[in-house]
């Protein structure tokens, strides 16, 4: 068999946007150490590109070379700030954009692109791969629980909206094609003719959990993204993701940042409605690490208390809670005089009480950002007060710390309702916001009660699993290596 590997071409379509691009570069960078003979030409918007390649040398690149990709804003617009603004711009702009940089990129390498990977967001690089005759791979930087929600779109749609008569049994059944003859067999049973009967999202208590689809019987109406059953289902995000769960079945092959063994129902369905669904993270685990300072001395501080003690705060790159919040949150811990380490930008210190860096510096380290994945693993941290975004639930269960969950919006709702109640290695704050009386509370619980135990005995046990799953023949690591095989054999 001829090595074609010495040939291939994989354009990278990358969504540039939120935290999307740099696990997709990730990933690209893991699959260029397994087969340095493959080109990778890596396409996203100018500034993505400079925030995710940068501190990179050209030699650090290797077999990966960026373009850019026009963003879609008008010349001389300034945008907002507002990134819903430019997600519109961008799209607007899709998918001409992409095929010029495709065209920039065949170019510069000399080879035409023998296989497409993209963001899962970018639906339409399936008909782009359908004009060119290769593969399309997408990647699903979040959760398996998250997907399984879109694919199902149609199917939560019918069961939740609570229409009559011929009109229920008219969604319901085109639910039931979309689904699959796995599915369709298992809901079947559960529709009654009687408009008056309960839908098949009916649970028992009532509350319209999502009985009906595998491993997502914990999940409430109210835990689902907006653009599926609430906000504007005709928003350009909204359609977005409708139309990539139309399209995804048609991908040679899925891959997700998860791990079988975490979500096993839902890794099963998935396979069910998708021609090859391969989990192969946790990332945080499976990929090559990039070097990063300790700059404000994080690992160090923490060196100096004792085991599981002290609480994690960090709400990611893009979210912090609101004024009040942060109030409840600070008086919380000067009352409570528990260590901790709070990752918080600059521009929100200055909602903090008067006087609380100076008061809690006994006890408590204020950094603009600390190395979270090491932080995480850090034996002397027991807490994880986070936004629940997925990459940082991965870590938590990483290194082994259950978490006090504070979403703010997309799946994080979803995947704190997870974290609580499906794997119970976490909890959610009372009410959805920071209130003194409820983070006392939530700390207390985590830090010293019996049910905290019961969270760092089940996060240990994932842990365990994660670190099986990209050992040498762990799940993880088998599922990417079937994606270097199906990369392989595509034609250039």
């Amino acid at each position: 068999m001829a090595d074609r590997s010495k040939e291939l071409h994989v354009a990278v379509l990358a969504f540039p946007f939120g935290t999307h691009a740099a696990p997709l570069l990730t990933l690209v960078r893991r699959l260029a150490a397994a087969e340095p003979a493959f080109k990778f030409s890596f396409l996203s918007s100018a500034s993505s590109n400079r925030t995710i390649f940068s501190g990179s040398k050209a030699g650090d690149l290797g077999n990966i070379t960026p373009f850019n990709v026009w963003d879609g804003v008008p010349e001389g617009h300034e945008l907002s700030g507002n990134i819903h603004e430019g997600v519109q711009f961008f799209l607007r702009a899709t998918p001409g954009n992409f095929w010029a940089a495709v065209e920039e990129a065949e170019t510069a390498s000399g080879s035409k692109v023998g296989c497409l990977l993209s963001d899962a967001f970018l639906w339409f690089a399936c008909d782009m791969a359908t004009e060119m005759k290769v593969p399309w791979m997408p990647y699903w930087t979040a959760g398996s629980c998250s997907l399984s929600v879109h694919l199902n779109t149609d199917l939560i749609r019918s069961s939740q909206l609570g229409k009559s008569g011929h009109q229920i049994e008219k969604q319901v059944q085109r639910a039931f094609e979309e689904a699959g003859p796995i599915l369709a067999q298992q809901l079947r049973p559960k529709l009654k003719p009687s408009s008056a009967s309960p839908l098949p999202g009916a649970s028992k208590n009532g509350d319209g959990a999502l009985e009906f689809i595998p491993g997502l019987s914990s999940v409430r109406p109210d835990d689902i993204p907006d653009g599926i059953l609430t906000g504007k289902l005709d928003s350009p995000m909204a359609e977005l993701l409708h139309n990539m769960a139309k399209h995804l079945p048609r991908a040679t092959a899925v891959a997700l940042n998860s791990f079988e063994e975490l979500e096993t129902a839902i890794a099963a369905d998935l396979k069910s409605k998708l021609q090859k669904a391969l989990c192969i993270g946790p990332s945080t685990l499976s990929s090559p690490a990039l070097s990063k300072s300790d700059e404000n001395g994080c690992l160090s501080w923490l060196d100096k208390h004792e085991a599981a003690f002290v609480a994690y705060i960090s709400f990611g790159t893009i979210t912090t809670p609101p004024p009040n919040e942060l109030l409840a949150l600070a008086e919380t811990l000067r009352s409570s005089k528990i260590p901790f380490l709070w990752s918080l930008r600059d521009h929100s210190r200055g909602l903090l009480p008067e006087g609380f860096v100076e008061e809690t510096e006994s006890y408590g380290k204020m950094v603009t950002w600390a190395p979270q994945q090491e932080v995480l693993a850090h034996p002397s941290v027991g807490l994880f007060v986070t936004h629940c975004g997925w990459n940082s639930i991965l870590e938590s269960i990483a290194g082994g710390v259950p978490m006090i969950c504070r979403p703010f919006f997309g799946d994080q709702q979803l995947n704190g309702r997870m974290v609580q109640d499906e794997w119970r290695i976490g909890v959610m704050v009372e009410g959805g916001i920071f209130t003194k009386a409820e983070t006392i509370r939530a700390l207390e619980l985590v830090l010293s009660g019996e049910e905290g135990k019961k969270m760092r005995e089940k996060i240990w046990v994932l842990k365990q699993n994660a670190l099986e799953a990209v050992g040498p023949n762990g799940s993880s690591t088998t599922k990417f290596s079937t994606l270097v095989e199906l990369i392989r054999s595509c034609k250039s």
